[in-house]
């Protein structure tokens, strides 16, 4: 596949910042094409910022799940191991996209949904964004009255304006930071998993292969799966800035590598954790599995585990920004300036901190019907998405285009938006949210499987749909509007 390098673009009502050849310290861009004179970084970059984006407290809560759900420690694994392979090679797949159109990644939506079709899938973005921001305030403030006696509340804020400052100075030093976690967390987790296979006490029945339970396993590798999936409407964001001479392959494969060995490896401490200490609370798992290598590394492996929460949270308002300005964007005309990259921020900053202070105690039943209902949003959209740009337009899109909202892509795509709604509504029957479960549920002795089942649907019916779609026509549009696209950005 040959992915059209000249299909790039840059949002019209925003004037191009003459280029000095010196990069600033606080990143002016948002949702606007990123000219290829501005372009940099090398492709391995991808690998320590999704690799740190997978090592943090979070991602440890998402591998006790088929645990606490009574599956036992080795068939945990091996379903940890699966579903991050399952649910990073769709994800990965998403992070090729930003080199090719220097766009951040939900402005993509726009010609598969409209440009105020996005909007619907927009919306549940930044649901997500402010849902994990949530959630990783809640563990921050959990570790840190644990630790430290600090107020939550306390906590909670200071996570939220630390954060928000990173965003702000943008996509460079959230790559730079990156770097230096994934080098301490690399460290740290290698000294916990090479004491604990010698130190820790697993029980026979622990590691049984005999002792297989088929809604457990099903339940933690979904769920891994999702998790890893959910990173999709993230991913372009942190590669776009790339040349699109790093290419496709390239690209996905740093991708991928950095978010598996991230994700499985941090939900099998989490597996490890609870599979020694089934009865205490995640924090206080980690803390004694910790112990049991050496007294004081379950504190410091608590920490170091904290620290990334930082990061992550970082990414998702940095993320839900551009999601939010996109979403006005399609609404009303607005200046894409750092003025309303910041306004964002503080409105999801709010949002999110008033969340995590209305959050329950019961923090990881809640965080796991939270992952299931996220694989059900997004699932359709990585389909219909996934599909357009490898097998339908094949990288071929007009970014001026993309921010006309009287172009090419209309404003309702109505081929995108039935492929959305006909994929989840067929994962509806085989849904389990908690003791919700759909009345087909049963046949897989109630484990989620609509994640198998959205992709499918929502990918062939979308191909079906893009039959009658005149292409030859749209890429001769194309071409023409994006014809003088960069030479005409810089003199």
């Amino acid at each position: 596949m040959t992915v059209a390098t000249s299909s790039t673009g840059q949002s019209p009502q925003q004037p191009e910042p003459a280029h000095t050849g010196k990069r600033p310290v606080v990143e002016t861009r948002s949702i606007d094409y990123v000219p290829l004179a501005e372009r940099h970084g090398k492709v391995w970059h991808l690998f320590p910022v999704w690799f740190a984006g997978d090592a943090h407290l979070a991602t440890v809560a998402t591998g006790a799940i088929g645990v606490a759900l009574g599956g036992n420690l080795i068939w945990t694994a091996i379903a940890i191991v699966l579903g991050n392979a399952l649910g990073t090679f769709f994800m990965a797949f998403h992070s090729t996209q930003g080199p090719q159109l220097g766009l951040p990644q939900m402005v993509q939506s726009r010609p598969q949904f409209g440009f105020v079709g996005a909007l619907l899938v927009w919306i549940v973005a930044l649901v997500t964004y402010i849902g994990y921001t949530a959630f990783n305030q809640v563990l921050v403030g959990s570790t840190m009255e644990h630790l430290a006696g600090t107020p939550v509340g306390v906590s909670y804020i200071a996570y939220a304006a630390i954060a928000i400052v990173l965003a702000i100075v943008g996509y460079d030093f959230i790559h730079r930071a990156s770097r230096w976690l994934t080098y301490l967390m690399t460290a740290g987790l290698i000294v916990f998993s090479v004491g604990v296979l010698v130190a820790a006490p697993f029980s026979a029945d622990q590691l049984d292969l005999g002792a297989f339970s088929l809604a457990p396993f099903l339940i933690q590798l979904f769920h891994a799966a999702v998790y890893q999936l959910s990173w999709s409407i993230y991913v372009s964001d942190y590669s776009r800035y790339l040349p699109p001479t790093v290419g496709v392959r390239s690209s996905f494969w740093w991708t991928y590598l950095g978010a598996g060995f991230g994700g499985t490896w941090m939900m099998l401490v989490g597996a490890v954790a609870a599979g020694l200490f089934p009865k205490l609370g995640l924090v206080e798992q980690i803390i004694h599995a910790g112990d049991t290598v050496f007294p004081g590394l379950g504190v410091t492996l608590l920490l170091m585990s904290v620290a990334p929460l930082i990061t992550i949270g970082t990414l998702n308002f940095y993320g839900g920004s551009l999601t939010l300005l996109s979403s006005v964007d399609s609404v009303k005309r607005i200046p894409l300036t750092l003025t309303s990259r910041i306004v964002t921020l503080l409105v999801l900053g709010v949002a999110s901190t008033a969340l995590a202070f209305s959050s329950s105690d019961d923090f990881l039943t809640t965080f796991g019907h939270f992952l299931i209902v996220l694989g059900m949003l997004f699932t359709p959209w990585t389909a219909v998405n996934l599909i357009d740009f490898y097998v339908v337009r094949r990288g071929h899109y007009s970014i001026r285009e993309i921010f006309n909202p009287e172009g090419i892509y209309g404003r309702w795509n109505w081929r995108g938006l039935t492929a959305y709604g006909v994929g989840f509504v067929a994962m509806l029957p085989f849904a389990v949210i908690g003791d919700l479960h759909g009345p087909l549920a049963h046949w897989v002795r109630g484990a989620d499987v609509t994640m198998l089942v959205g992709l499918a649907v929502s990918a062939v019916l979308y191909l079906v749909l893009c039959r009658s779609l005149d292409l030859d026509a749209e890429r001769a549009v194309v071409e023409a509007a994006d014809a003088d696209l960069d030479s005409s950005l810089h003199p």
